[in-house]
């Protein structure tokens, strides 16, 4: 499949996009046509029945995919096949110990890594009451958290809604955030750290390469830095 043969209509077909595309973009970004938004039915964007957004939750799920602001700070789906390699590119092959060792990384981020580390998988509500994210309190996690997600060491493994007293799911759902170690498992840590992060890089180019066949490879280059 390349993204010209996209359209969804169900959560089946975003489910088998996601498995052949390996890599795929929620929202619009600086490459034409590459997201879900831009191929998807209208019924099931914002339509009155669940839709691509209520998906979310069970497409990570059932997939075992990462999800998270890969790109340009935006959500894409990695599949479990094509994650390790984006996470051993975006990591440069370090785990998080050795690049806050190396000053490759802040206190803070640090912090906010243990946190999810040590809880996971965990909601973002319980993260910002456990690292005193409040007024008056520590600032700025949605830029870390949005860091440490395109870093690879971060991912969201779910969305959760809140219940009425009757039972019933209402409002936006609620991210909830692991580590890649935690939620993809052995499939994950026996692979991540296998080739050079140099291979990696090349290997997803080609990739993304044979799915835009019409996109330049600059701008290729550019959406993965």
């Amino acid at each position: 499949m390349n993204i010209n043969d996209l359209y969804i209509r169900t959560i089946e077909d975003l489910k088998q996009a996601v498995e052949e595309l390996g890599f795929l973009p929620y929202f619009s970004n600086s490459i034409p046509g590459f997201s879900i938004e831009e191929h998807v039915d209208p019924a099931v964007w914002f339509g009155d029945g669940p839709g691509t957004w209520e998906w979310k939750g069970p497409v990570i799920n059932d997939l075992n995919c990462a999800y998270g602001k890969f790109f340009e700070n935006k959500a894409v789906y990695i599949s479990k096949g094509w994650f390790a390699d984006f996470a051993n590119y975006r990591r440069d092959g370090y785990d998080f110990d050795a690049r806050y060792e190396d000053g490759l990384a802040s206190f803070k981020d640090k912090s906010l890594y243990e946190l999810v580390d040590g809880n996971g998988p965990v909601l973002s509500k319980r993260l910002k009451a456990l690292g005193g994210y409040r007024k008056g309190g520590n600032k700025g996690f949605d830029t870390i958290m949005t860091r440490l997600q395109r870093l690879g060491y971060v991912i969201i493994s779910d969305f959760v809604y809140m219940v009425d007293k009757n039972g019933n799911e209402y409002g936006w759902g609620v991210a909830e955030y692991s580590t890649p170690e935690l939620f993809l498992g052995e499939e994950f840590t026996e692979h991540v750290y296998e080739r050079e992060p140099e291979e990696s890089y090349e290997r997803i180019l080609q990739h993304l390469r044979g799915i835009l066949p019409r996109t330049e490879e600059r701008a290729i280059r550019k959406l993965l830095k």
